[in-house]
């Protein structure tokens, strides 16, 4: 999952980001103040019997962090901003107080001003604001954390090359870059001393999800990236005429100011505004869904950041660009698609496991979809599958197929209790998202979201099943060719095996034959450790009582054996904490 391009850097700060050292600190302040608290209750509490304290409080103490981390990202800007909601969706990692308190974390920061936007904009258009611009409007259409947009027109040379004269210009916030390159550096840091936990290292690799999540946010700084991205998906719906996007500005375009095409519209959650206009947002709902599965399915590149804010419907007089309009209507509407810093896409090497998982989920089939799941890798096949397979089989039985108002009319209280047994299930096992995989969950997350608030009766397997059953016709006519293929194998291993079978019985009566006995050594090398953290513990306990009756008679030698049984301590309890298990 690492990234090649940015790998783990050898200097804990970058040269350029030393002005920014006291915001470094205190990234890693926050971070090292949370680990000893995860330390404290998660390791050491139930090692000396008060494993209670910890299960009681852990709700409490999750949902705390993640409002300290919420203000603390809200305080800082940058990139902590996006590390919340990149945390937000992970919750094949996370437990669910954390995830759910920064589900609400906004992309919303005061706006820089004009006067440094437009020096930044100035620098890397290198000509005045005044000549690159016919009008450039100083009040920001929208500011985040990594830059802000503004309303602007065109030149009239530009408008006559590009085809139109109003536009937004995205322009990247002055010195961003160094800001990144702090936040980065803690996050790698503070990677690394997960890695060292094994509490957190058995379950998940922490500094390749940092890893992604740099890639990620380097390539949406570059506004250039994004520019090729809005092209790339504009040709992919060059002939469908539900879906627009913006058109790039090439020539007012660099890596740190993006020029498109003003197609700001109704916002697709607008339900009132989109009725005013005679839409009904019921059929904006099945056709957004429609579009981003094929997004998924068929051209295997997807909007990863689908929010309210970023898709628009727009109202056409052209019934042959309706999208909610049969060919030859007097009047339609189109989905409009903006903001392309954040694409996905499926690579070759996940869509087999993909065409498996939503096979598995259009039959209903709990095991074959803990295979798939093995197979795409978002579960590792050391884990015990057993317990999942039957949450997933009890989940399919329960609420498959239900949609937004059949759940609604679910009791509460067996939707809490489902929730927590399925979630304790899944944090139970070594479940990651691996890279790519990220993306497209966050995608369908936010389609499905979006969807039900448009549609209350809105079903996402509706959606899904057009591409299931084609996958399903697919799969059957490959049953035959499979067949004849795990046939002709079976049959190659029968014809050796009688020769294998030979090559054996020789090396026994030659006694030449060996075994493999390093997995054997490796566990008897366990028990002997956890023998040594038994006298330890054994030792402290003869030491503490020892010296408890020494101070009265003999005060220096009861404190000194006092101190002493600090060692043995140590041993019995950190020992094994950290570093990684041995393989088996």
């Amino acid at each position: 999952m690492a990234d090649a391009q940015h790998p783990l850097p050898q200097h804990p700060l970058p040269q350029q980001a030393q002005p920014h050292r006291a915001r470094y600190r205190r990234i890693l302040r926050f971070a090292s103040l949370q680990l000893v608290q995860l330390w404290w209750f998660e390791l050491l509490l139930p090692r000396i019997g008060l494993a209670g304290v910890s299960e009681r409080t852990r709700e409490n103490r999750m949902r705390r962090l993640a409002q300290r981390f919420h203000a603390l990202a809200v305080d800082l800007g940058g990139l902590m901003i996006k590390v919340g909601q990149f945390l937000s969706s992970r919750m094949d990692v996370l437990p669910p107080e954390i995830t759910a308190e920064l589900a609400g974390l906004q992309d919303e920061v005061p706006a820089v001003p004009f006067a440094d936007i437009k020096r930044q904009a100035e620098a890397e258009l290198g000509v005045p604001l005044e000549r690159a611009y016919a009008w450039f409007d100083d009040v920001p259409l929208a500011a985040a954390s990594l830059g802000q947009a503004h309303r602007a027109r065109l030149s009239e040379q530009d408008a006559a090359d590009t085809g139109f004269t109003d536009v937004v210009v995205k322009v990247q916030r002055p010195g961003i870059d160094d800001i990144i390159a702090v936040d980065l550096a803690a996050l790698r840091k503070v990677g690394g001393w997960l890695r060292r936990i094994r509490i957190v290292s058995d379950r998940v690799d922490a500094p390749a999800l940092v890893e992604e999540f740099a890639h990620t946010s380097l390539e949406e700084i570059d506004y250039l990236h994004e520019a090729a991205n809005a092209e790339r998906f504009a040709e992919n719906f060059d002939d469908d005429v539900r879906v627009a996007a913006p058109i790039v500005a090439w020539e007012r375009t660099t890596r740190r100011v993006l020029t498109l095409s003003d197609v700001t519209a109704i916002k697709i959650n607008d339900t009132d505004a989109l009725r005013a206009a005679g839409i009904d947002p019921a059929e904006v709902a099945s056709t957004f869904a429609e579009v981003m599965f094929e997004q998924v399915f068929t051209h295997s590149f997807f909007h990863a950041d689908p929010h309210p804010g970023n898709i628009f419907v727009t109202p056409v007089s052209d019934g042959a660009a309706a999208g909610g309009a049969s060919p030859g209507s007097a009047s339609g509407w189109r989905l409009t698609f903006i903001d392309f810093g954040m694409m996905g896409e499926v690579p070759v090497n996940l869509r087999s496991g993909l065409r498996a998982l939503v096979i598995a989920v259009a039959g209903r089939d709990g095991k074959k979809l803990v295979e798939a799941a093995q197979e795409v890798g978002v579960l590792l096949p050391s884990g015990d599958t057993r317990e999942f397979e039957r949450a997933i089989t009890a989940l399919f039985a329960r609420f498959g197929g239900m949609g937004f108002a059949e759940l609604s009319t679910v009791d509460p209280r067996e939707f809490r209790d489902f929730a927590r047994e399925f979630g304790d299930t899944i944090r139970s096992l070594p479940f990651q998202l691996p890279e790519g995989m990220l993306l497209l969950f966050r995608a369908v997350s936010l389609t499905s979201g979006m969807c039900s608030g448009l549609n209350e009766k809105f079903n996402v397997w509706d959606a899904v099943e057009p591409y299931a059953a084609q996958l399903l016709r697919d799969e059957t006519g490959n049953t035959v060719k499979a067949f004849a293929q795990q046939a002709l194998a079976s049959a190659g291993i029968v014809a050796r095996l009688p020769g294998r079978l030979d090559a054996v019985i020789s090396e026994a009566e030659q006694g030449t034959l060996s075994f493999d006995t390093s997995r054997l050594e490796r566990r008897l090398a366990r028990l002997e450790r956890i023998g040594l953290r038994v006298v330890s513990a054994v030792l402290f306990a003869g030491l503490v009582v020892g010296g408890s009756l020494l101070l009265v008679p003999n005060a220096v030698l009861g404190i000194v054996l006092l101190a002493v049984s600090v060692i043995p301590l140590a041993h019995a309890v950190f020992a094994g904490v950290f570093g990684r298990r041995d393989p088996r």
